[in-house]
């Protein structure tokens, strides 16, 4: 076999003649002693052929024309330096964190090249140390894989939580959804799936998939939802606004009433409807609210200035008021009803004719004068009652009956006393002078409605 002439290089007779070694777990070579080592396995013949020493003999690689044999057989040491070099290479690739089945592969095609590569060095030697490297590089294989599948049982939790989320913000009750945190908590939850699916591990397409379609459905109810209430909102709002925009022209149109008794009472009832009335916009209600308001504040303004003037009037009635009220407190307490009604039918007479007092007085006035009638009818019904004949008969009645009851009892202590009963004694003594207090107090009541 014919090659270029190469540069010169060192001849092999200058460079150290170490013994061969298996170059193992290295993560770099010194080239010139791994191709002083490689010449001990080879040799070449004065005609430039090189052979390579094998466990099977030797087996020629190639000529190496126009050169000493120790050229030739330099040349072909290098490109198992060559082959080595790779083998490292593929070492440290691993070591890095490259993938273990892409060293796995790369050092396998490697290997396989050894039987037939034309070069000079430790074939044997360099096939054990990528045996190692293989079996080093399936290990990391599994254990990537294991990695990797933890990372995507993670990462498939971690897509399910967002998942399992955005499902519960979609279910809520659209009539209890705080809409403008929860669509903001999904568009944040969106941004972690895009982010989950940038840098994460890929998931296996079924999982992806089934994930995603809860996910993006989820979104879609979400969504949905939220059309139709704020479209239903619209509606209502809009319902609101008409209901309260006849509200406030009736308002206004009322605000210049004199009426004020009759007018009042309209706005109590135009404020009822209001409260009744569904919500319109924001914007809408506020503007609405502050003309019905101001149409009240006319109207009531009026009807303030209205009731100071005749508060005004009034203060002079209300001074002959209160001489009235103080004689009728003075009749109190009552001891003659009928010199008592005809005095104060007299002030009552008095106080009709005095008018109307300020506003803010009116109810101190009319319950001053109150609390004497109630009294001279509790003096009437009390008097009543002493000369009513059915109460003097029921009176009567009772005495007799504990007249009788009397006579019982002092009996049955005469005859516990008798028998030396001390208990006996004690409660029949006890239910005696029970009787007896009733008596005298039932009697005191017939004397006084004599």
């Amino acid at each position: 076999m014919s090659t270029p002439t190469p540069k010169p290089t060192p001849r092999p007779s200058s460079l150290p003649r170490p013994q061969a070694a298996q170059v193992v777990n290295a993560s770099h070579i010194d080239h010139d002693a791994e191709v002083a080592r490689a010449v001990t396995h080879g040799r070449a013949d004065a005609d430039g052929n090189v052979f390579v020493t094998t466990p099977e003999g030797e087996r020629a690689v190639g000529q190496y024309p126009d050169a000493t044999p120790e050229e030739a057989l330099e040349y072909f040491a290098k490109k198992y330096v060559e082959l080595a070099e790779s083998a490292v290479l593929l070492r440290n690739r691993l070591s890095a964190g490259a993938p273990g089945r892409e060293v796995v592969s790369a050092a396998k095609t490697l290997q396989e090249t050894l039987p037939e590569a034309n070069v000079v060095g430790d074939l044997k030697g360099l096939s054990a140390t990528l045996d190692t490297l293989i079996s080093d590089a399936e290990a990391t294989e599994s254990r990537q894989a294991a990695r990797a599948q933890a990372a995507k049982l993670a990462a498939a939790e971690d897509r399910e939580a967002l998942v399992v989320e955005a499902e519960t913000l979609a279910k809520q009750d659209p009539s209890k959804i705080q809409w403008k945190q929860s669509g903001a908590r999904l568009r944040e939850l969106f941004a972690q799936w895009k982010d989950m699916q940038r840098s994460g591990p890929r998931l296996p397409r079924a999982v992806d998939q089934e994930l995603w379609g809860r996910f993006s459905q989820a979104r879609n109810t979400f969504e949905h939802k939220r059309k139709e209430f704020f479209a239903e909102l619209d509606k209502v709002n809009a319902e609101g606004k008409r209901i309260k925009e006849k509200i406030v022209a009736e308002a206004e149109s009322l605000s210049a009433s004199t009426d004020f008794r009759t007018v009042s009472q309209k706005y109590k009832d135009l404020m009822s409807q209001w409260k009744r009335a569904p919500r319109a916009s924001r914007k809408d209600d506020d503007a609405l609210w502050a003309r019905f308001r101001a149409a009240q504040d006319v109207f009531f303004s009026a009807r303030d200035a209205e009731n100071a003037a005749l508060d005004e009037e009034f203060k002079g009635n209300l001074v002959v008021k209160e001489e009235l009220l103080k004689k009728a407190q003075a009749l109190l307490p009552i001891t003659d009803p009928v010199a008592a009604k005809r005095e104060l039918r007299t002030i009552q007479d008095q106080w009709e004719d005095a008018g109307k007092v300020p506003r803010a007085d009116v109810s101190r006035m009319e319950n001053g004068l109150r609390d004497v009638e109630r009294a001279l009818a509790d003096a009437e019904e009390a008097a009543w009652q002493r000369s009513n004949p059915e109460t003097k008969a029921r009176t009567s009645g009772a005495l007799s009956q504990l007249d009788e009851s009397i006579v019982d009892l002092e009996k049955k202590l005469e005859a516990a006393k008798a028998g030396g009963d001390e208990k006996s004694v004690a409660e029949a003594q006890e239910a005696l002078d029970a009787r007896r207090a009733w008596r005298d107090q039932l009697a005191q009541t017939a004397a006084e409605l004599d």
